[in-house]
């Protein structure tokens, strides 16, 4: 089901600076039982990204309300919200603008994720660069074009997700999940200060790696830096973590963190 504005509806005004511009922003939450898992991270999220993009007069409360309420006519799915800085303006223009849309779809759950935690996953080189730019760095803003060549990319090979690499070379993300490996008691995981997106499962792990007592570095590393690694992951809010078995020549068999991660977040249950 799709509504906008609140109200249950497929379409959006031609206008919409979403359609025009790529003009604004998204998550992407879980949904158990009816409810949506880490509520108040992904409304967080929304209002960084609409305050980076400098869209003001979203409705707050009824966008949470509206959440809620779509939350609970599925029983497991996905919730995904767009908010658009609305229609108005002329060319590239914001002036005009004074209602921000919003958009909220609720899909089934992607049933694969339950089979790739307990057989892990294969990344491919995607051979497409992400470009770098601070400004919108970290942020899960609309223009998604290099993600839509990396998915076209990977839907040619017969791995489970693609490693994505900045236009200097280093890693960053894969196409819809974030990247750790860990070296010993060390954990690393890219620095995403000028491209890439800063997830909110990828937050969470980062504390709880903290908290088990491992070292954890924000870097800026080249692929090689996978060679030496003993594990890797990939995190994102549906999955919410897997562990990675292969990326290219390089073959991974320890799950040592996997397996003190995966209880604390299966299945969403973990504070905010």
């Amino acid at each position: 089901m799709i509504w906008v504005n609140g109200e249950v509806r497929d379409t959006v005004e031609v206008r919409d600076r979403a359609v025009q511009f790529g003009d604004g922003c998204f998550t992407t939450a879980r949904v158990q039982q009816g409810f949506i898992q880490r509520l108040a991270a992904h409304l967080q999220r929304l209002q960084q990204g609409c305050e980076r993009l400098m869209i003001k007069g979203v409705d707050w409360p009824a966008l949470e309300a509206e959440m809620i309420l779509a939350a609970s006519n599925g029983y497991e799915g996905v919730l995904k919200v767009i908010l658009t800085r609305g229609s108005g303006g002329r060319g590239y223009s914001a002036q005009g603008c004074e209602k921000p849309t919003r958009i909220i779809s609720l899909s089934t759950y992607p049933a694969h994720y339950h089979q790739l935690r307990r057989s892990g996953v294969r990344l491919a080189l995607s051979s497409v660069r992400l470009g770098k730019n601070p400004h919108l760095a970290g942020i899960k803003h609309l223009n998604r074009l290099e993600q839509v060549l990396i998915r076209t990319e990977l839907e040619q090979t017969d791995a489970d997700e693609a490693l994505v690499l900045d236009s200097d070379g280093m890693l960053v993300e894969c196409c819809a999940a974030n990247l750790f490996w860990r070296v010993d008691k060390q954990v690393f995981t890219p620095d995403l200060s000028a491209s890439g997106v800063n997830g909110i499962q990828r937050q969470q792990v980062m504390r709880l790696v903290a908290q088990l007592g491992y070292t954890l570095s924000e870097v800026r590393a080249g692929i090689d830096a996978l060679a030496a690694a003993e594990e890797v992951l990939i995190t994102n809010a549906l999955m919410p973590v897997l562990s990675v078995n292969q990326i290219e020549q390089w073959h991974y068999a320890s799950r040592q963190l996997f397996d003190l991660l995966n209880p604390m977040v299966k299945d969403g249950k973990i504070d905010d």
